[in-house]
């Protein structure tokens, strides 16, 4: 369908596609459907009360609005999650899944920036900007790709994907100098340049306020001369294996998706109707269910509802 539109794309790591130009034409593209297909949009208009009719003659649902009642035999409910709030995000589709009966997996921030404590935002104060490209590890689950540095902690790709595994009070580890042994590449260092300093050393394979900060935060700093294995072990351990224990995230103000949802035990893997509620439909980021970075959480979206669509 992008193809369709003519609208240029490109691949980027790990299959994501982006746009080669705004993402204004992905909305166009979908009012210009929506358009083709009928539909009638209707904004600022909000949703009061939601009820499934009684009666046989009325086994559909009516929803009140501010602009009247709307009745019809299915009801899809596609409110998204409670991400980005400022743009009207919130819990309104949960409270439908409840109303009618429907599990709800606790809903919480994914692909979001981590936050530190006061502590080590003064550790890495003047950080801000500073990006490399690392591997982040939570538990079992790995993600290679860019990490950066903000003012109130972490953030970049490899950070967003691995926050949509974290949970509170676990440590995640970070290794910005990914295939590359830094203790080894320290000793060669030693061995070849005695009198060089331990920072200019290890700026050779990161960003040197970086490398800087790294040597001033594990007390490993002079000659490499004067520098035993034990110290050079302990720097190489902060680049290759950091484990930092965030103190949370950004929360859903930045969070790009949220994880948790409508149970999706409860509803039909082929038509996403719920099981129990005939002509009832939950689809897209209402469901618990969370992609990677990349627009496969638009797919998932759009597959969703082209399901529950061609159900109805």
């Amino acid at each position: 369908m992008v193809d369709a539109h003519g609208i240029a794309w490109h691949e980027k790591t790990l299959g994501q596609l982006f746009c080669d130009g705004s993402s204004q034409q992905i909305i166009d593209m979908l009012l210009d459907e929506c358009a083709k297909g009928g539909a009638t949009i209707e904004l600022e208009t909000e949703v009061t009360s939601v009820a499934k009719g009684q009666e046989k003659e009325k086994s559909g649902f009516t929803v009140e609005t501010s602009r009247g009642a709307r009745e019809a035999r299915s009801l899809v409910v596609a409110t998204g999650g409670k991400s980005i709030p400022k743009m009207g995000a919130t819990g309104f589709g949960y409270d439908i899944a409840k109303q009618f009966g429907l599990s709800i997996v606790p809903p919480r921030p994914a692909l979001v920036p981590f936050t530190f404590g006061p502590e080590l935002r003064e550790q890495l104060d003047g950080l801000s900007g500073v990006s490399v490209d690392a591997e982040t590890a939570c538990g079992s689950t790995r993600f290679a790709e860019a990490l950066l540095f903000t003012h109130r902690g972490l953030s970049g790709p490899a950070i967003l994907q691995v926050s949509s595994y974290w949970k509170e009070g676990e440590e995640i580890a970070v290794n910005m100098a990914p295939g590359r042994d830094v203790f080894a590449l320290l000793r060669e260092a030693r061995a070849a340049q005695p009198k060089q300093e331990v920072e200019t050393a290890l700026a050779r394979l990161l960003p040197k306020s970086l490398a800087e900060r790294l040597c001033a935060m594990t007390g490993t700093t002079g000659r490499l001369a004067d520098l035993s294995d034990k110290r050079l072990r302990a720097l190489a351990a902060h680049v290759n294996d950091w484990r930092v224990k965030p103190s949370g995230t950004e929360g859903y103000r930045t969070a790009e998706v949220t994880a948790g949802g409508v149970d999706t035990r409860g509803l039909s893997s082929k038509t996403m109707e719920a099981r129990t509620v005939p002509g009832l439909y939950f689809i897209g980021e209402v469901v618990d269910v969370t992609g990677h970075l990349g627009g496969f959480n638009f797919q998932w979206a759009w597959a969703s509802g082209y399901a529950a669509g061609r159900a109805l």
